[in-house]
């Protein structure tokens, strides 16, 4: 069995014993039943009569990344609920909009500052212009990221408890950051009822074995034999993902599911993912939707086509040199906070992806992983990076009672919940490379067996953490 030690990766397993200081998870709107939970009466060694012996495990020896032992979420989305104290799902729209307030000030105060005093009169060194313009872009990215978030929790519901309040703000907030608010809202929601599903999950499909050998060229029993990607290979993969794995995802859905012929009202048929596919988040007739929802996708082109036509007539008037520190490198910044958020929530060495017959609502919601990003992460992302564990059980609580609602979850979901939260903000930013590098596609455990079968994790041909499965070659 591939159970090399987590050590072979210079890591030592981040998964945590199940402590008053390390428990957490929460999500919406599924029934208990989605978590099936035997009772003590079928499991405790008490309850065997005479002569029957303990059953056994039904799903095998499954180990993830980092070598260590896996064991299936048992908990219900039933007892998440009722860890979590009442008045943190409460939602007030004066206080989510006073943060709306907050970082639109930071965003028109960083403008008028930079715009007044970094002049050439006042910097006459070039150089330092510049450098100082660089740092503009990367406070004005932050503060827009923030907008973003909130926005966010507007698709969810969490910001007010008025739903024309909150898909007014969001769309007028996720428009200007050239985001398709509602096309995103409903496929995003669809991401949240299938997450770790590998043929419903709408953002986070990973490779299979399979996939990966026939991108590289090679037989599926070669894959615990390949030599190691040269790191400029993963360096030169993860800038591209940062620039354009956004935008990429909106035209192509790149990295969600593909199963689109499925789509109940025919709408996928003979579509596909990818350029040209017909499945992207601006097209009323994408199988991404149904026909109920073309207005709304109408609705977020025309919010779009405002902002581009706003920024067109900004440009003719100001300049496009201007207009290119002004927004579009901010912009750019946005883009890479937010694939680097959401890649790191649902990609990690801890996680598992199901099959279809292994999947239910509550093993899916527990695939994902909190980690820290300090002041940045708690004050101005508003929390995203810290919560969302919380945030995928029940994502209509509010950011500013998440933190709460993460503690009451966390003795509910014992040793499932995850978080990696070494190094801080750091830690955050080097956990990148120790993703792209280790999980690059999935497989069952060489040790699964029955249900267990349908539990993947991740593996890598760079020789880190554990092996992929042996396979012999089929005749």
């Amino acid at each position: 069995m591939a159970t090399t030690s987590a050590s072979l990766t210079g890591r030592e397993p981040m998964l945590r014993k199940a402590t008053e200081d390390t428990i957490t998870s929460p999500s919406s709107g599924v029934s208990p039943a989605d978590s099936p939970r035997q009772s003590a009466s079928c499991t405790s060694l008490s309850s065997l009569s005479e002569g029957e012996t303990k059953p056994e495990n039904k799903y095998g020896a499954l180990v993830d990344t980092y070598g260590n032992t896996f064991e299936v979420p048992d908990f219900t989305i039933k007892e998440i609920y009722d860890a979590i104290p009442k008045h943190c799902f409460e939602r007030s729209a004066v206080r989510s909009l006073s943060y709306v307030a907050r970082d639109i000030a930071l965003l028109a105060t960083t403008f008028y500052t930079f715009n007044t005093y970094l002049t050439p009169e006042n910097v006459p060194f070039m150089p330092a212009r510049v450098a100082l313009w660089g740092v503009y872009s990367f406070m004005q990215g932050l503060f827009a990221t923030g907008i973003w978030v909130l926005a966010h929790e507007c698709g969810h519901q969490a910001f007010s408890p008025s739903k024309v309040l909150n898909d007014t703000v969001g769309w007028i907030l996720h428009s200007s950051l050239f985001v398709p608010y509602f096309s995103w809202k409903i496929s995003h929601g669809k991401h949240h009822k299938a997450t770790g599903h590998m043929e419903r999950d709408m953002v986070f499909v990973p490779r299979t074995r399979e996939q990966a050998a026939t991108r590289i060229g090679r037989m599926v029993h070669e894959m615990s034999e390949l030599a190691e990607e040269a790191p400029i290979v993963t360096l030169i993969h993860l800038i591209g993902q940062q620039l354009i794995g956004w935008p990429k995802y909106l035209f192509t859905n790149v990295t969600g599911h593909n199963f689109h012929e499925r789509q109940r009202e025919g709408r996928g048929k003979g579509k596909a993912n990818g350029g040209g596919g017909g499945v992207n988040h601006f097209d009323p007739r994408s199988p991404l939707y149904e026909a109920k929802d073309a207005k709304l996708i109408l609705l977020s082109d025309i919010g779009l086509l405002i902002v581009g036509t706003v920024l067109y007539n900004l440009g003719q008037m100001y300049g496009w040199k201007n207009m290119l520190v002004w927004y579009w490198l901010p912009y750019l910044w946005v883009n890479h906070w937010l694939v680097a958020i959401t890649f790191l929530q649902h990609t990690d060495g801890q996680l598992p992806h199901y099959k279809p017959e292994s999947w239910t609502f509550v093993r899916g919601a527990a695939a994902t992983i909190d980690r820290e990003f300090g002041f940045i992460g708690r004050h101005l992302l508003h929390g995203i990076i810290e919560t969302h564990v919380l945030h995928h059980y029940v994502s209509t609580i509010p950011f500013y009672n998440a933190d709460e609602a993460t503690e009451a979850i966390k003795p509910v979901m014992g040793k499932h919940y995850r978080a990696d939260v070494k190094d801080g903000p750091v830690g955050f930013l080097k956990s990148m490379w120790r993703s792209a590098r280790m999980c690059q596609w999935v497989e069952p455990s060489e040790g699964a067996a029955g249900e267990g079968k349908g539990v993947l994790f991740f593996r890598n041909y760079n020789n880190l953490g554990a092996k992929p499965a042996k396979m012999e070659p089929v005749n």
